[in-house]
């Protein structure tokens, strides 16, 4: 395989932003390109819910497997390690490393300590956070076997996240009209499991599997559940020995592109010892969905604060008023969010918006409730 120069790279990955793949296939893809200018022993590209940070699903490479998730799940949620992706968001994003965080002692991290050494022997970890436009969309892990990244890896790889978030980002929009052609059939309410102290599931309702099957679970064995679930799992786990936690949650998109938003709850123990957790997905609802659309065209704040306005169907003037603009500012603001999402109007700008989550819900069958939503099956 011919090396590739850290510019190409760049411009190849820029060019798989923009070439309407879905998220899966544009990260492998892109991290295919990556590795080619920059060796690694293995990667996990992941997709997070810019709301809460927490990781809904990912791609990996290089042995990564899914058989560790419960494990990795535990260390970035349940416990406090030295960086988690969470706090490297809320930081302001950015680059850090295992070696750079230990001062060279990766034994001071009780991940690496616990899991990347004794499964993969792993000797260093690059993370990067998967930003653009203000907003964190994944992010990307690199590892290393038998040395430590260095600082031209590691301002290379901080080069090419923006346009791995850009590809991330328009990766989801991408779902949901491939989705919408696949018609798949919808799925019949919300899932309900409780997952016990060693990760298994020891109750689910009847309609848990063909949920889970939805989000390519094949059985409700633990190493088998989404990865949405078993951070979810960890995370509350976290919460029930941190007061005044809210309760973890993420949406993420389904097969056929349909979004859902899953819900974590911790069970009190009697004995004191792990709880077991309840953990609920379901469809999620347009005002779940509609500021993950919006926001993933890439508008500016003041493009996402006229789009919701007008979402509500509130009028230029009475918008010019509420954000204290000219009408001639609101009007310029509209031409730009058109130019974005690539329609004409507002009466297309809304149904743009709504068919994000709507087409895939329609092409299902799916019926619609007096209410205006989709009625339970």
């Amino acid at each position: 395989m011919v090396a590739l120069s850290p510019e190409r790279v760049r411009g190849q990955i820029d060019a798989l932003a923009v070439a309407g793949l879905d998220w899966e296939t544009f990260g492998r893809t892109a991290v295919e390109t990556l590795h080619r200018a920059m060796p690694f022993a293995a990667s996990c590209f992941a997709s997070v819910d810019p709301a809460t940070h927490i990781v809904t699903a990912n791609v990996k490479s290089g042995g990564l497997d899914n058989d560790h998730d419960v494990e990795w799940s535990f260390h970035e949620y349940e416990v406090d390690d030295l960086y988690d992706f969470r706090s490297l968001s809320c930081g302001g994003g950015g680059v850090v490393t295992l070696q750079s965080s230990t001062g060279g002692d990766p034994a001071r991290s009780r991940r690496w300590a616990e899991l990347f050494s004794p499964v993969w022997d792993f000797s260093d970890e690059l993370r990067v956070t998967l930003s653009v436009d203000g907003v964190t969309w994944g992010g990307l892990a690199l590892f290393h076997e038998g040395r430590a990244f260095t600082a031209a890896e590691q301002a290379f790889v901080a080069s090419v996240s923006e346009g791995l978030a850009r590809g991330l980002r328009s990766g989801l929009v991408a779902a949901a009209a491939a989705g919408a052609d696949e018609a798949r059939p919808a799925v019949s309410g919300p899932a309900v499991l409780v997952v016990d102290g060693r990760g298994e599931v020891a109750s689910a309702n009847l309609g848990a599997a063909e949920r889970l099957a939805d989000l390519g679970c094949a059985d409700l064995g633990a190493a088998q559940l989404p990865q949405i679930v078993k951070a979810l799992v960890a995370a509350a786990r976290r919460m029930s020995s941190t007061p005044g936690a809210a309760t973890p949650r993420a949406r993420m998109r389904a097969a056929g592109g349909r979004w859902v938003v899953a819900h974590a709850s911790p069970l009190v123990s009697r004995d004191g010892g792990t709880p077991d957790v309840v953990v609920t997905i379901d469809d999620a609802r347009p005002p779940e969905i509609i500021p993950l659309v919006v926001a993933s065209y890439g508008l500016t704040d003041r493009e996402r604060d006229v789009v919701a306005r007008v979402l509500q169907g509130v009028d230029t003037a009475d918008i010019a008023r509420a954000l204290h603009l000219s009408a001639y500012t609101v009007q310029d603001h509209l031409k730009r969010v058109f130019a974005k999402v690539g329609v004409r109007s507002r009466r297309e700008l809304i149904a743009q918006v709504f068919s994000d989550h709507y087409a895939p819900q329609m092409a299902s069958g799916a019926g619609l409730a007096p209410s205006g939503w989709f009625a339970a099956s």
